[in-house]
């Protein structure tokens, strides 16, 4: 990607956080509840191969498309690879379709990008990855919105569905993020992704559903794999599902999942410091059900927990300047903001319809002021007494940053495993004392 949709920013200091003390932190493990994870992927997803129907009835020779979306999932790599050999064991000619909505840009050599980054190339899966924007309709909802389906997907003989089951992170029903959506905004693109976004809530609360229906009746999808992780996202669950039982094997499995998702352990917190943000992470980013701030207009807003001021500090390598979720943060570092990619951000964030997202809050010239900025304006007299947390991203907490008014509250939900310290920073004001890996 070229630099030419990248900002510009000045480094502006504001004198008068120059000498605002910060709290001491303590580093804290957290205590989730953990579902076991599964030892062997592999034969978890050659079992719930072995279990399709149409796969059993497919002619040698057919080809399958395989979906692969855009998130960072831990399993998904070896759950892919693992199919494509099953399925070439039996004569058929898999291929990957890249299946992420309006993400790398919209762009097809894009998300082929974006899918190396995550694991996926032809090496390391084993077989060919056809990514085009192009959709073919397929039907119409009853609200009069058309249905599109991927060109390549929908030319096979055959579609294989993967994907992670989890919350959503911005809507609260009974089918959130999963199988269901990758069949609609995943094999819809970047015309599904806009029109289902259309609608706003109604769009994924009603017309998704309904999309996904009419795509499992007029497209060739075979068979589904749902993957559940566990807090430490590791894969718990590798299930199957017949094309008619997706949308139940999304709803049976979607508590399982939101079960074994972790939480910060408050109801309140002063300042919080997310060290980085980006698509693979969440797809707001940063996801609102660990930082609350969901922001949608005409939705409640459930912020549990209450936080007062946030900034964010970096993006991940694998979101390419692609800042969406920066709308969320009440400051960042020009660092940050000078390596935003305004075209991806404003691409996703109009596709949505969230335009509030990727509203870019104040800008200052390093990390260590922001969190000075953001520990001072947290409505606090002595900032030494701020309830402050650190997290690596919202994806990653097993352990945080806590300063010591925080970890009061901590309780049997984590354990302090270390002596108080203050926060320290190199001669360019970069934070060195960072989360644990």
């Amino acid at each position: 990607m070229t630099n030419d949709n990248r900002p510009v920013f000045p480094a502006i200091h504001l004198p008068q956080f120059a000498d605002q003390a910060l709290p001491d932190v303590v580093t804290a493990k957290l205590h989730h509840p953990v579902t076991p994870e599964l030892g062997d992927v592999a034969g978890a997803t050659r079992t719930a191969l072995e279990k399709s129907r149409r796969f059993a009835e497919l002619a040698k020779g057919a080809r399958v498309a395989i979906t692969c979306g855009s998130r960072g999932i831990q399993s998904k790599p070896v759950v892919v690879a693992t199919a494509v050999a099953w399925l070439r064991e039996r004569g058929f000619e898999p291929f990957i379709v890249p299946a992420m909505g309006s993400h790398g840009g919209a762009r097809a050599e894009s998300q082929v990008e974006l899918l190396a980054e995550l694991g996926y190339t032809p090496e390391s899966m084993g077989c060919a990855i056809q990514s085009s924007m192009e959709v073919k309709r397929i039907g119409t909802t009853s609200r009069g919105v058309p249905v599109y389906f991927d060109k390549n997907a929908a030319a096979a003989d055959a579609v294989l569905v993967v994907n992670r089951i989890k919350a959503h992170t911005s809507f609260d029903r009974e089918i959130e993020s999963g199988l269901t959506k990758m069949v609609a905004i995943g094999l819809g693109k970047a015309e599904g992704a806009r029109l289902i976004h259309k609608l706003g809530a109604l769009g994924y609360l009603e017309v998704l559903p309904e999309w996904a229906g009419i795509a499992i009746d007029a497209a060739p999808i075979a068979y589904a794999i749902g993957i559940v992780e566990n807090a430490e996202k590791r894969a718990a669950v590798i299930e199957g599902a017949e094309p008619e039982d997706i949308l139940a094997t999304d709803a049976r499995l979607l508590p399982l999942a939101k079960a074994n998702t972790p939480k910060l352990p408050f109801e309140q917190i002063d300042t919080l410091i997310v060290e980085r943000i980006g698509k693979n992470i969440s797809g707001t980013g940063m996801d609102t059900g660990v930082v609350g701030r969901a922001d949608i207009r005409g939705r409640p807003s459930n912020d549990n927990p209450l936080i007062h001021k946030l900034a964010v500090l970096g993006l991940t390598p694998e979101t390419h300047g692609n800042g969406l979720g920066m709308g969320l943060a009440d400051f960042t570092t020009q660092e940050v903001a000078n390596s935003l990619d305004l075209y991806a951000m404003y691409m996703n964030s109009c596709t949505s319809t969230f335009t509030e997202r990727v509203r870019l809050p104040i800008v200052l010239a390093d990390e260590k002021e922001v969190i000075q900025a953001a520990v001072a304006t947290c409505w606090h007299l002595n900032g030494r007494e701020v309830r402050l947390c650190i997290i690596r991203s919202t994806l990653h907490l097993n352990q945080i940053l806590l300063s010591p008014a925080l970890a009061e509250d901590l309780g049997d939900k984590g354990e302090i495993v270390d002596a108080p310290r203050a926060l320290e920073f190199d001669g360019a004001g970069g934070l060195l004392t960072r989360c644990p890996d």
